[in-house]
């Protein structure tokens, strides 16, 4: 019967999008980016009228717990695991790798380059000293606006200024505009084609010690090539690979920590 055949074709529409599909995906970088970045967020974002950053921020309103940090990046973390992927840096990178690199630096001045919902600016913030600042920029001003309001659910505003525009057009203006001398740890997970200009631009103003230290995020999957070649071969840097996983899946990716030695 018609009834029972669109029964059928709805329980296997539904198999294929929630479990076979993105089990199918889950090894492979690139394939997992089109399915989750691409295609399951121009559905839901269809069928929702709402946008991925702000279901991200209805999940942290209702699971987050208002002014505890760690449950902020609790609640994206499960949102991301058991309702809808997005390109934050991910509970695995961000408790082996980042945490580990803010704790150790114990920095003063941070950049970050890609706020996009605040997950990672959240992170750092909570690790930070007294007094420490964080400036973070964001291009998309529909990303600012909810990132804006998981850094105060989080209650690290204080530590936090997100600035929105181009990263070419801000990183020239740091000196002047918020008083940095130099930062002590700069973390790339914007445009990938931008982080060996933005770095060369960071030397150019410089916004770089002896000692700054280099955090990049996605550089196997989507993958910064242009960036590591420089980073790697250039005595002004010592760099280290830190193996790991695309967020939220098994596909390879990876985080480069480049200290600056002047």
């Amino acid at each position: 019967c018609i009834p029972c055949l669109l029964t059928l074709s709805s329980v296997l529409l539904y198999t294929l999008y929630k479990w076979v599909i993105p089990g199918a995906v889950q090894y492979h970088g690139g394939l997992a980016l089109i399915w989750h970045d691409v295609i399951v967020e121009w559905i839901l974002d269809t069928l929702t009228q709402s946008t991925r950053p702000q279901r991200l921020l209805a999940a942290v309103h209702k699971k987050a717990t208002r002014g505890n940090p760690r449950s902020v990046v609790k609640a994206i973390d499960e949102f991301c695991n058991q309702n809808e992927w997005a390109m934050n840096v991910g509970n695995e990178k961000g408790s082996e790798i980042l945490d580990s690199v803010v704790s150790e630096t114990n920095p003063g001045c941070v950049l970050e380059l890609g706020t996009y919902c605040g997950y990672s600016t959240v992170r750092i913030a909570s690790l930070l000293p007294p007094h420490a600042q964080l400036i973070t920029l964001e291009f998309n001003p529909d990303n600012a606006a909810v990132a804006r309001q998981v850094i105060a659910w989080a209650g690290v505003a204080e530590k936090v200024r997100l600035v929105e525009g181009e990263s070419g057009e801000w990183i020239p203006k740091m000196k002047e505009q918020f008083g940095v001398k130099t930062f002590d740890l700069v973390f790339l997970d914007h445009w990938k084609n931008r982080y060996l200009l933005d770095t060369k631009l960071m030397e150019e103003c410089g916004l770089l010690k002896k000692g700054s230290v280099l955090l990049a995020d996605n550089v196997v999957c989507p993958g910064a090539p242009d960036y590591l070649e420089y980073i790697r071969n250039s005595p002004q840097y010592k760099s280290q690979f830190f193996k790991s996983h695309l967020e939220y899946t098994k596909a390879e990716d990876g985080l480069e920590k480049s200290v600056f030695l002047g």
